[in-house]
């Protein structure tokens, strides 16, 4: 769940890029097939809904084989994850190395209320997509790689925390895509927001 153990003498920076995914490494037609299929999705995507797209439309309009698509990206969802790699390494590279209070250099309850911020801002931006991504199979939000990413962060701003770990998996159990389109239509983005700055001020 957590991802490798990457305990010891390490700084939480060199912790979290342990946990980054790595872009594919391929050899230049697949990256070119790779990116016309990555296009032809979001353009579809954008234009019908992810969940009246078909695979066979993204083949189609890629100019690739559905044998080609669906090894490469599985089904649905595998291409819904491969969309939002991109966004979430932004992300991941702003939590890393960018300007405070969402990079270093400010204290852990303001990097916390900042990350809550720009992951809801992700998340209503590819609201389908991440939904696709955490609930393709059960369990399946908790295998991807930056689910890993997310929590250590979250647990290493709460450190102070009787059990950080936890308390992480708790406050990202109120950003999971399926429960905030649940909630979404009743709260309002601003209830959201601020009910989950009200989580991690408990959690702390």
């Amino acid at each position: 769940m957590e991802g490798p153990n990457v305990t010891g003498a390490m700084d939480p920076p060199q912790v979290l890029e342990i946990l980054r995914t790595p872009p594919p490494k391929e050899r230049a037609d697949a990256a070119r097939n790779r990116a016309a299929v990555l296009d032809a999705a979001a353009g579809l995507f954008a234009e019908h809904g992810v969940e009246a797209v078909s695979m066979d439309q993204v083949a189609a309009a890629a100019g690739v084989g559905k044998g080609t698509l669906f090894r490469r990206f599985g089904d649905k969802a595998g291409l819904a994850a491969a969309l939002l790699d991109s966004r979430e390494r932004v992300l991941q590279e702003a939590v890393l190395h960018g300007p405070p209070p969402l990079g270093p250099g400010a204290p852990a309850p303001e990097r916390l209320a900042a990350f809550l911020d720009a992951y809801v801002d992700y998340l209503l931006e590819h609201l389908p997509l991440v939904r696709m991504s955490e609930t393709a199979t059960p369990g399946a939000r908790y295998r991807i790689g930056a689910y890993r990413f997310w929590h250590r962060h979250v647990a290493i701003q709460l450190a102070g925390a009787p059990d950080p770990d936890h308390a992480a998996h708790a406050l990202l159990a109120a950003l999971a895509a399926d429960h905030v389109a649940a909630l979404l239509p009743e709260l309002g983005e601003e209830r959201l927001r601020a009910g989950l700055l009200r989580l991690a001020r408990a959690a702390a």
